[in-house]
């Protein structure tokens, strides 16, 4: 389903009403506009009439009208409408004017002796009103007519006048809206980018001081899920912890055992099996020493503070355990140290190093060459291993740090650990991870590179 915007709803529940009011609006303003307008040109009919009555005379008990023609004249000009008149006797005869104007329709009350209604003349819509004056025997009707034009005028003039200004208004208020949610909506906007930005490693609460009453709950509930979340990652930290503690002595002992069996003399058949069994345990020592420093590695999993380590001196401390294994397999194990500090853990940094190396010791194939390299480069310390070995496809690259996956194919006794452990510790201490082919394309080289840091 298409995602709901919170603006595209709130506008939606205004249009109704915004439209709403602004027709009742213009309707209460055309028709407040229009009763004194049409008043006003009411009674220029009536002041024509009036005029017209004037000059209505009875000589003889016969009623005429006394109209000079420069009268009738002014009396007719207008600029929009056709301006017409006819006086009829008592008896409904016209004595004067245009005779074919139709008369007011039957049964039309006057007030104040006069009586306004619309008709048809001549193929237009006229606007007519009738005076009455004393005519003899009875009373005469004077009716003077207009076309429509300036009415007609009038009421697009004051639909227009009160619309246009309502329909800006509506639109002015729905920008209004638009850009006030969306002005609103700015902590929202800050909390997605602060969650998008953050680490998977980083747990802590998020700071409700700047958050509106309306945002609150969310980010209660984010923290809520936040520490449900920290405290069931410290649950698997120390089950991991404490079974790969608990896996280690019995382990030790075991593999003590299987050696101490493997000295005494044995025949041959049960030697390969005693020395399956040794193989097998040093496999299962090594996986649970790796699960706990994946415990270790995990945010929550290492509580001492970082401090000061040199990774050239970490290098040298462990040389001589790695030269006489490198040996064993006939390696060419070398090293290039340069002096390179890093704000770190010791203890994880060094697993991170032993597990690069363990790793070109396993899969280097006899004769070939292994170097660790440490220093500084662009202003942040680098840790390196290169081999030239297999090396790693770039297709499987993004797929080796991940847990206990293998590339097919592969040799070893691994676990699938190792390079997920160095993602791991590399993450914690703000670090890159890259894999890439070794000198002259041949074998692996990864590198953890440090951000810059000052002492």
């Amino acid at each position: 389903m298409p995602a709901r915007s919170l603006r595209g709803d709130l506008l939606k529940l205004l249009l109704l009403p915004i439209a709403a009011i602004l027709a009742v609006s213009a309707v209460s303003a055309y028709y407040l506009a229009l009763e004194p307008a049409t008043e006003a040109l009411d009674a220029s009919l009536i002041d024509a009439g009036i005029a017209i009555r004037e000059r209505l005379v009875v000589r003889d008990g016969v009623p005429n009208v006394d109209l000079p023609s420069a009268a009738e004249q002014v009396l007719r000009a207008d600029r929009y409408d056709a301006v017409y008149y006819v006086v009829r006797d008592p008896e409904g005869r016209s004595i004067a004017g245009d005779a074919g104007i139709p008369p007011a329709p039957p049964g039309r009350e006057a007030q104040d002796n006069i009586i306004f209604y619309d008709a048809h003349f001549r193929g237009a819509r006229v606007r007519g009103a009738t005076l009455f004056a004393p005519c003899g025997r009875g009373p005469c009707a004077v009716t003077v007519a207009e076309t429509t034009n300036k009415r007609d005028r009038l009421v697009r003039g004051i639909l227009l006048g009160s619309v246009v200004p309502q329909a800006v208004l509506a639109v002015l208020t729905l920008v209004i809206v638009w850009f006030g949610v969306a002005r609103g909506l700015t902590p929202l906007d800050r909390l997605s980018q602060d969650i998008r930005n953050r680490s998977p490693r980083d747990l802590h609460p998020f700071d409700r001081a700047h958050t509106p009453a309306e945002a609150r709950p969310l980010v209660e509930a984010l923290n809520q899920l936040l520490l449900r979340v920290e405290e069931a990652n410290r649950n698997q930290q120390r089950f991991l912890a404490n079974a790969a503690h608990q896996l280690r002595t019995p382990l030790a002992g075991l593999q003590a055992h299987a050696e101490l069996a493997l000295a005494q003399p044995v025949p041959e058949p049960a030697r390969a099996e005693m020395e399956q069994v040794r193989s097998a345990t040093v496999r299962t020592a090594r996986l649970a020493n790796q699960l706990l420093a994946l415990a270790r590695a995990e945010p929550g999993g290492h509580s001492e503070m970082p401090l000061a380590v040199d990774l050239k001196a970490l290098a040298e401390a462990a040389a001589d355990e790695w030269v006489h294994r490198a040996l064993e397999r006939d390696l060419d194990l070398g090293f290039e140290l340069q002096p390179a500090t890093v704000q770190g853990h010791a203890l994880l940094l060094g697993e991170a190093l032993g597990n690069l190396v363990h790793n070109a010791l396993e899969y280097v194939p006899q004769g070939g060459r292994i170097t660790v390299r440490t220093g500084m480069h662009d202003g942040g310390a680098y840790l390196e291993v290169e081999d030239d070995g297999p090396g790693i496809r770039a297709s499987e690259r993004a797929r080796v740090v991940e847990r206990f996956y293998r590339v097919p194919g592969t040799g070893g006794t691994g676990s699938g650990l190792g390079l997920a452990i160095v993602r791991e510790i590399a993450a914690a201490h703000g670090a890159a991870l890259s894999i890439g082919d070794g000198a002259g394309g041949r074998g692996c080289r990864v590198e953890i590179k440090f951000p810059s840091w000052t002492a």
